[in-house]
């Protein structure tokens, strides 16, 4: 908390160049972007960083091939480069996979035809993947035994890429790099609304933990507040060309139903694209795509029954999916720029996830619609760009922001973890090598890690059973990371509460001492804070419903404190 607290006394203390609020992907590359070429930034986000939409993806990294359909090549064209772009940048992170689409007897198209339409895909990502490949019934069933194929005229395989961990992690990699260039970032830190003062702009701010509230200054400021854009826009007055409509996702985590390291894809009984992703130990399923009017959403009984319904209809299980199998719900909205007049008439399930940048050049004000992490570099370098059309300099406008560290220092890296023997203390049912993990979730940092390991082996022990996370990178959380509420950790820094059971948890000796080192003397609290809250979600999806929820559902709380605390 203290890195937190010392932000927070600047933020009410200093004049900013540009004041961003929210922290999702949009929010977190561009506070990066800006920090990285030298502009004064400071980042605020009301719940936690990637708190909202940004950690409720299918965590894939993906080209758009759905936007094929509706003939949309130039943005799929922008996509691929951006995942290539993506792939190349962050090699640990971003990683390519197969999917694996089955096609079913009576669906509109041909899979002939659809293996085609993967081709022009690869084609248009300048063939930067490996080549698509046709495949029969038998062939299907040879790849992958789990898909039922009765039903089956035929299929595809096709890559794109997807994050190694998890997206609300590459979220708050982005405000970490922001921070080590000099900006000053706050979770829990909500905006009452700002106002035009003296050619720059005065927001006022409330920290959520304390209630204390304070003014932040700066000459620009950016909404990048996701689907609460519209929502802050009339705080400050601000009127846009475009708006938001909404879309509601689901993902279910299983148990892992395949060994395979690819995505099943298929087409739901409604025609919409549905995928089973491999998530470590673990299988997530979904995502489901309903038009809602608000984004704050719960995970419906409907939702439920229809992504197993679904699942259990595609694969040959021993025993079909139910809701005692599911671990965890992943429960969010996708926000969808639109035309602010007249943008609604388009079939809903063809709009695209393309960002949309509105500027403000006369009050110095940006709004950043829609998006998606796929497109997240591509944020960074418009913001810049619009940033310094303002008049606001750019020191270093050449400087690249992004990516993973250069390859000596993982070079140097990996040669002290041999030297050390790190991954021989991988666990059994690790997913990776310990070195390769660390390397890709802390960079540069996982040296100082090291250096911890060898002072005092008990830092290499894993803490929380059942997961992979070590005693040394529950410390680093605690000095860097920002840590507010138990779920910070639990749900977006890591993905324990995706994948370990929360009965489990509820039951870990180690997770206790995990919140003595984050908290303190606060550890019970937030201990309580934590469980308590899952609770309150199951009851309000319920009723919500009508009807009960997997008892073992630790979604996110994020969606609750976002409508307290705006």
């Amino acid at each position: 908390m203290e890195l937190r607290s010392s932000n927070i006394d600047k933020l009410d203390g200093e004049v900013f160049d540009v004041l961003i609020v929210g922290g999702g992907i949009n929010g977190a590359a561009s506070a990066a972007a800006l920090a990285g070429k030298g502009v004064r930034v400071a980042l605020i986000d009301r719940g936690d960083f990637a708190g909202s939409t940004s950690m409720h993806s299918s965590n894939l990294v993906w080209g758009g091939i759905k936007y094929m359909e509706s003939r949309d090549f130039a943005l799929v064209r922008k996509l691929c480069m951006s995942r290539n772009h993506l792939i190349r940048s962050y090699p640990a992170t971003v990683q390519e996979i197969r999917f694996l689409t089955t096609i079913t007897r009576g669906f509109r198209y041909h899979p002939r035809y659809l293996w085609a339409g993967a081709w022009l895909y690869w084609l248009i990502g300048n063939g930067f993947t490996r080549i698509p490949r046709f495949l029969s019934p038998g062939a299907i069933r040879d790849s992958e035994a789990i898909i039922d194929t009765r039903d089956a005229i035929g299929g595809f395989e096709y890559s794109d890429a997807y994050l190694h961990d998890n997206d609300a992690r590459f979220v708050f990699n982005f405000v970490r790099g922001a921070l080590n260039y000099g900006a000053v970032a706050a979770n829990y830190v909500e905006s009452l609304g700002a106002r035009r003062e003296s050619g720059g702009w005065v927001t006022q701010a409330r920290d959520v933990v304390s209630g204390r509230e304070f003014a932040v200054r700066s000459k620009v400021l950016i909404n990048a507040a996701g689907p609460w854009v519209d929502e802050h826009n009339a705080l400050t007055g601000q009127a846009t060309h475009h708006r938001h409509v909404y879309s509601k996702g689901i993902h279910l985590i299983v148990p892992r139903l395949t060994d395979n390291q690819r995505v099943l894809a298929f087409f739901a009984d409604d025609g919409r694209l549905f995928f089973v992703i491999p998530m470590g130990p673990r299988t997530c399923i979904g995502t489901t795509d309903t038009r809602v009017e608000r984004p704050e959403v719960v995970a419906t009984e409907d939702d439920i029954r229809f992504v197993l319904d679904n699942i259990n209809k595609r694969l040959r299980l021993d025993k079909p999916l139910g809701k005692e199998d599911i671990i965890s719900i992943r429960c969010g909205v996708r926000p969808l720029a639109i035309r602010a007049e007249g943008g609604g008439g388009r079939d809903f399930l063809q709009l695209s996830r393309k960002h949309a940048i509105d500027l403000n050049r006369h009050d110095a004000h940006l709004s950043i619609f829609g998006g998606k992490l796929t497109d997240c570099l591509n944020v960074g370098e418009e913001i810049v760009a619009a940033v310094g059309d303002m008049g606001i300099g750019v020191p270093y406008p050449k400087h690249r922001w992004y990516g993973e560290p250069p390859e000596q220092v993982r070079r140097e890296f990996m040669h002290q973890a041999k030297l050390m023997h790190l991954d021989e203390l991988t666990a059994s049912d690790a997913s990776e090598p310990l070195s390769s993990r660390l390397w890709r979730r802390y960079g540069t940092h996982a040296l100082e890690m090291l250096e911890e390991i060898r002072e005092d082996p008990r830092q290499a022990e894993v803490l929380i059973e059942g997961t992979e996370y070590l005693r040394c990178e529950l410390y680093y959380a605690k000095r860097r990371e920002m840590i507010t509420r138990l779920e910070d950790f639990l749900r977006r820094r890591s993905k324990i509460a995706l994948v370990v059971h929360e009965e489990a948890m509820r039951q870990s000796p180690g997770l206790r001492e995990a919140c003595n080192i984050l908290f303190g003397d606060q550890a019970d609290a937030r201990l309580d804070e934590y469980f308590a809250t899952t609770r309150r979600e199951r009851s309000e999806a319920a009723a919500a419903e009508g009807a009960d929820l997997p008892e073992a559902c630790p979604s996110s709380a994020a969606g609750a404190r976002q409508r307290e605390s705006h």
